[in-house]
């Protein structure tokens, strides 16, 4: 008899990979006894008792936990629960919600997303999204490594399709390893299992609103498909893949004054320390801030017909940014910084779109604006070739 255990052991992607149906039952269970994860949410919903009866509160937590996912047990049954929260969010943070070009893509076939990125959760959420909506199967999800702070934070990741890219490995040799095993599980995700994947086009988020991709990531992706065929070119193991550009483009990102002061301490200190959960606190932030409206363009899967990386990438770059949506919001920063007006569009900002946006400008401190605007301001220069 095969066990879970001797499967783990068979199982090269084992560490990095998403977790599998017959391993939900087990991970869910663990969560609903995680005191982290418990005193996670009592903090956030019950803040009081937390405070003063932590045990109690720990134990509701526990039981509403267990009911939120009694009867789930595959992936598909968790995204399903998912699903009713996303729209939920979707009603209560967004004005809009549009996406183009899915259907120039076939149904039953598996791509490589690469889209541009604002968001750590938001990003990929929209594009799974947009493809439950289609009734497509959803992606699987890159996700550093840096993020994954605390086991229960890689149990729901991974419950959620997510797998992991190596950050923090160390040394040249240990990194060159980590990435040929991550290049061999999204060759197979996509040639073998038929499973489409979801990564953004550089390490990070774009946080000054320049979106570009990284040659280095193309590299990556080439590395197993060249590992198991030396004169396979680097156009032919990208077409493999079937690689899709994905431009999403906010009106209003959530986290805009968060990474503006960021941008400002790296400008005026030469660094910016960030404090412990800051991350899971800008992936709250994401899910429940306003982003008013919300576009989501698929691109169209690259040829063979490349002969480096960064002729990739620049192909990449092309569609991203051709399917980049400009919102009002986009062009009345680069009207506040004074600068490019032969790139100002005025002709679809109504009045209701410039007090919103001076309503929010006037909650941002006078020292983050320049940063804040430039955030805004930068897609627009972007999109017309002016950076």
């Amino acid at each position: 008899m095969t066990t879970m255990q001797d499967q783990h052991d068979n199982d090269p992607w084992a560490e990095i990979r998403p977790y599998h149906d017959e391993e939900v039952p087990e991970v869910l269970e663990r969560l609903a006894r995680d005191p982290e994860l418990l005193d996670a949410l009592t903090r956030f919903r019950l803040p009081r008792l937390a405070k003063w009866m932590p045990r109690l509160s720990r134990t509701i937590a526990s039981a509403a936990v267990r009911r939120e996912v009694r009867g789930v047990t595959s992936i598909r049954g968790f995204q399903d629960r998912i699903a009713s929260y996303m729209q939920r969010m979707l009603r209560n943070s967004t004005t809009d919600f549009r996406v183009d070009g899915l259907e120039q893509l076939e149904p039953d076939t598996a791509y490589l997303f690469i889209g541009n990125h604002r968001d750590i959760s938001l990003d990929p959420a929209f594009v799974n999204y947009a493809l439950y909506l289609a009734d497509r199967n959803t992606v699987r999800i890159a996700i550093g490594d840096n993020l994954l702070q605390k086991p229960y934070v890689t149990d729901l990741m991974r419950l959620n399709k997510s797998f992991i890219v190596p950050r923090s490995a160390r040394g040249k040799r240990a990194m060159l390893a980590a990435y040929q095993k991550l290049s061999a599980y999204i060759r197979h995700s996509i040639t073998g299992d038929n499973h489409s994947i979801w990564m953004a086009q550089r390490e990070g988020r774009a946080k000054d609103g320049i979106d570009g991709t990284d040659p280095a990531i193309v590299k990556m992706l080439s590395m197993a498909r060249r590992t198991v065929d030396r004169d396979a070119g680097i156009g032919e193991a990208i077409a493999e893949l079937r690689v899709v550009p994905v431009s999403i483009s906010y009106e209003y990102d959530p986290c805009d004054v968060q990474k503006a002061r960021e941008l400002h301490a790296v400008h005026t200190s030469g660094g910016y320390d960030k404090s412990e959960f800051e991350d899971i606190r800008s992936i709250v932030a994401g899910i429940t801030g306003q982003k008013g409206r919300v576009h989501l363009r698929f691109g169209t899967p690259l040829s063979a017909d490349f002969d480096s990386p960064d002729a990739v990438a620049a192909e990449i770059d092309r569609q991203v940014l051709g399917g980049y949506h400009l919102f009002p919001s986009h062009y009345l920063a680069l009207e506040a910084l004074g600068d490019a007006p032969e790139l100002l569009d005025l002709s679809e900002v109504t009045d209701a779109d410039r007090a919103r946006f001076k309503a929010r400008l006037a909650e941002v401190p006078a020292e983050l604006r320049g940063w804040w605007l430039a955030q805004y301001a930068n897609p627009v220069r972007n999109v017309h070739g002016s950076i």
